[in-house]
């Protein structure tokens, strides 16, 4: 080591010294001015007698490194407590914050364990990770109880796997479901875990979202799992069905020749780019013609299915972008899927949730008051509030 590395190292441990040894003074003051103030208190409103009892030492571990000996003042009553830090606490709350930050990061909870040993010397056991990481769970209880808004313009439901972990480890579903509020907004609404996509777990899922306060939506984007249209009829009968083109589109694309695949899916394009609906069914009409005898059954899928998958021609063209795809959603689970990709299987759920709700709180930052586009247009706002009228006045 050079003579100027060692300076330099010299400088920034006195440099470390002369912050803590200040925060620590400052911490020593006011928590003497928070027991004469206590005790002032307790003076005047009960009358009650009360000293001061001398100090004891502790150790805190902060940001700025560890302080061994703060005087902590006392009470001959033990009635004072400190509001800078509970009784038994021995760190400030950053070391947990950065311990989820790192979980969520993609770091095992022994990875977690190893990096805080050997950057702050403190140990922690992979158990006292997953402990610290574990208080997530109380948010995430308050998370999925939380009331939601009356009135959502979209919701967008779409499932995705992961491996979960429990006697054996098999793939398990986690139901996501989104809204765009009355304002323009995006959110995600809710997230649920377990078993297999079913249209009988999404009816739990939706029939949740409206207990909570979701009454009344106009228009569900999905994918054409067998019965969840049903399913979201069920909870919102007056609200429309727009199942997602852009999924459509890729089940049809492997049944089709390699010769005929540009050809085909340009005259599908023909129809969803149509600038009304009246145009849209013209333009199927011409792409049956072409295509019904050599591919009967796709172009028969298609017609089945047409109605919902022009849904989105009764709402603002502006809007449509947002709409006639579950895009918005699907982008959110490819996030997920990222963050659960180096993890070849989840331990448990409670590992699960809490990976899930940290993303899911990032995504909500990220989104909170950013109008998605088209929606905060005044004419589209208009035109949506009157199919809310036109729909649910009534009630």
């Amino acid at each position: 080591m050079t003579t100027s590395t060692l300076h330099e190292s010299g400088l920034s441990d006195l440099l470390e010294n002369l912050v803590r040894n200040f925060l620590k003074e400052k911490l020593e003051f006011i928590m003497q001015e928070e027991i004469k103030h206590v005790l002032q208190l307790e003076q005047q409103s009960e009358g009650k007698k009360n000293y001061r009892n001398g100090y004891y030492e502790r150790t805190l571990d902060t940001r700025y490194g560890r302080i061994d000996d703060l005087m902590v003042p006392r009470d001959r009553n033990n009635d004072f407590q400190t509001q800078l830090f509970e009784p038994y606490q021995r760190r400030e709350g950053w070391l947990e914050e950065a311990v989820i930050r790192m979980y969520k990061g993609g770091m095992s909870t022994r990875e977690v364990a190893g990096f805080i040993e050997s950057m702050f010397g403190a140990q922690y056991s992979p158990t006292t990770v997953s402990n610290i990481t574990g208080t997530v769970l109380e948010d995430v209880e308050k998370w999925q109880k939380r009331p939601l808004e009356k009135r959502y313009s979209v919701l967008y439901l779409d499932g995705l796997y992961v491996k979960l972990k429990r006697n054996t480890v098999e793939s398990e579903v986690i139901y996501l479901a989104m809204g765009i509020n009355e304002q323009g907004y995006r959110e995600i609404l809710g997230f649920y875990i377990g078993g297999h996509e079913s249209a009988n777990g999404w009816k739990d899922v939706l029939k949740d979202l409206y207990r909570r306060g979701a009454e009344e939506v106009l228009l569900g984007v999905f994918d054409g799992l067998p019965g969840l249209e049903n399913a979201f009829k069920e909870v919102y009968p007056k609200a429309d069905v727009q199942h997602c083109i852009v999924h459509k589109v890729r089940s049809t694309f492997p049944k089709v020749r390699v010769q005929d695949k540009t050809e085909f899916i340009d005259g599908l394009k023909t129809i969803y780019n149509a600038v009304s609906r009246d145009l849209a069914l013209a333009a199927f009409q011409t792409f049956k013609g072409k295509w019904g005898k050599t591919y009967p059954k796709e172009v028969t899928s298609w017609e089945e299915q047409l109605s919902t998958l022009l849904t989105f021609y009764k709402y603002p063209d502006l809007i449509k972008g947002a709409i006639y795809t579950s895009n918005p959603i699907e982008r959110m689970n490819k996030e997920l899927r990222k963050r659960l990709r180096p993890m070849n299987s989840l331990t448990n759920m409670d590992a699960a949730e809490k990976i899930v709700y940290l993303e899911v709180l990032d995504y909500n930052e990220k989104w909170f008051r950013r109008t998605i586009r088209g929606f905060g247009d005044p004419v589209v706002q208009e035109k949506l509030t009157k199919m809310f009228e036109e729909r649910y006045s009534s009630r």
